[in-house]
């Protein structure tokens, strides 16, 4: 019998453990109307502080411009910089006890089970969550979630290349037409690039990397940085696959997904600290985040129930050649990560070049 009790016992304290940490303490989950949460946040101080995973400082904006617009009287202080410095950032406030973000969406996908595990995530469910892909969501604590589709499509400025009518595949810009007109982002800067690159090479072999090198192709920081030079008329550059646009990257640029390797998409992924300085105005942005009302505005909705307005990819789960859930096993096996990113650091040297690059093309 004291057997029998004492492992009693010792179960009660491991779960008395895992709730103090967070491991199993069930979400909260909302039930109130946006508005009612609304008005709690503007109770609260009307403020919410968000960092935001990305290239240049106002990639953001439309997010910050929507959110206030829909909510008058609340502040969405929004920093974007790169996810594998803002993750360090993070820990740093968490080791001294000194949490001021309220919220992170980040492109660093393994960091979010970690979190969860230290108790770092607030355990909450916001409207909406319900209907978001399984794969997509921590579905037992509810502490993040996926929020938006990302994806790298081939991408080409039509004005700069007349005479090409589509690009299908990664061998096509191995074709002549393209010698010197590819503007790429470091592979051994950028987790999601790298893992682009991992995947093509899968299919196409070490020799289709070879070729890639032959064009010589302008290598730089940041993934909108391509995009923006392939744009922008004074630049010679016309073609990328390592930058989002989504289904309507501006004016004369076009996109198409490839055919002969996967490309890559992942969901870009949110969360609440626990210790969030204003959490009423972080479940109102989150609320929002997950919305149909917002879900509506996004290239691929994380939600089931919400369709794609571009007839041809209905939602991320239709689309050939990608896997959506991926780039998240990617993230967490950081053996093969650091050995890519050696392979091509052999390859291409550093990334020279400022981080992000917004203020130097």
């Amino acid at each position: 019998m004291s057997r029998l009790f004492t492992a009693l016992l010792l179960l009660r304290q491991c779960f008395a453990y895992d709730t103090l940490l967070g491991f199993n303490s069930r979400p909260l989950v909302e039930t109130r109307p946006l508005e009612e949460i609304y008005d709690a946040a503007l109770k609260e101080g009307g403020t919410v502080t968000v960092w935001h995973g990305g290239d240049e400082k106002n990639q953001q904006e439309s997010l910050k411009s929507a959110f206030e617009s829909r909510f008058p009287g609340m502040t969405l202080n929004i920093t974007v910089d790169l996810s594998k410095y803002l993750d360090g950032k993070i820990d740093q406030q968490l080791y001294n006890n000194n949490v001021f973000v309220d919220s992170i969406i980040l492109q660093t996908l393994q960091d979010f089970p970690r979190w969860q595990q230290e108790g770092a995530l607030l355990n909450y469910a916001p409207v909406g969550l319900d209907k978001v892909y399984p794969a997509f969501k921590d579905s037992i604590s509810a502490s993040w979630y996926g929020y938006s589709i990302f994806f790298w499509s081939i991408s080409w400025n039509t004005r700069k290349l007349p005479d090409v009518k589509s690009i299908s595949s990664y061998g096509d810009l191995l074709k002549p037409e393209f010698k010197n007109q590819l503007v790429l982002t470091y592979p051994n800067d950028d987790d999601a690039v790298l893992f682009a690159f991992h995947q093509i090479m899968q299919e196409l072999g070490t020799k289709w990397f070879d070729g890639l090198l032959k064009q010589n192709p302008r290598w730089v920081r940041g993934t909108a940085t391509p995009l923006t030079i392939l744009s922008a008329a004074n630049y010679s550059q016309s073609a990328t696959f390592t930058s989002f646009g989504g289904f309507n990257p501006g004016n004369n640029v076009k996109i198409n997904f490839p055919n002969d390797a996967n490309f890559v998409s992942w969901p870009q992924t949110a969360a609440i600290l626990k210790n969030a300085p204003h959490p009423e105005s972080a479940k109102l942005f989150h609320n929002y985040l997950l919305s149909s009302e917002y879900q509506r505005t996004v290239s691929l909705s994380v939600r089931q129930d919400i369709k794609s307005s571009n007839s041809l990819y209905p939602d991320i789960m239709h689309i050939p050649r990608t896997n959506p859930t991926a780039f998240a096993r990617f993230m967490n096996d950081r053996i093969t990560v650091e050995r890519l990113r050696f392979f091509f650091e052999n390859r291409l040297g550093s990334a020279q070049g400022l981080s992000p690059l917004v203020d130097d093309i």
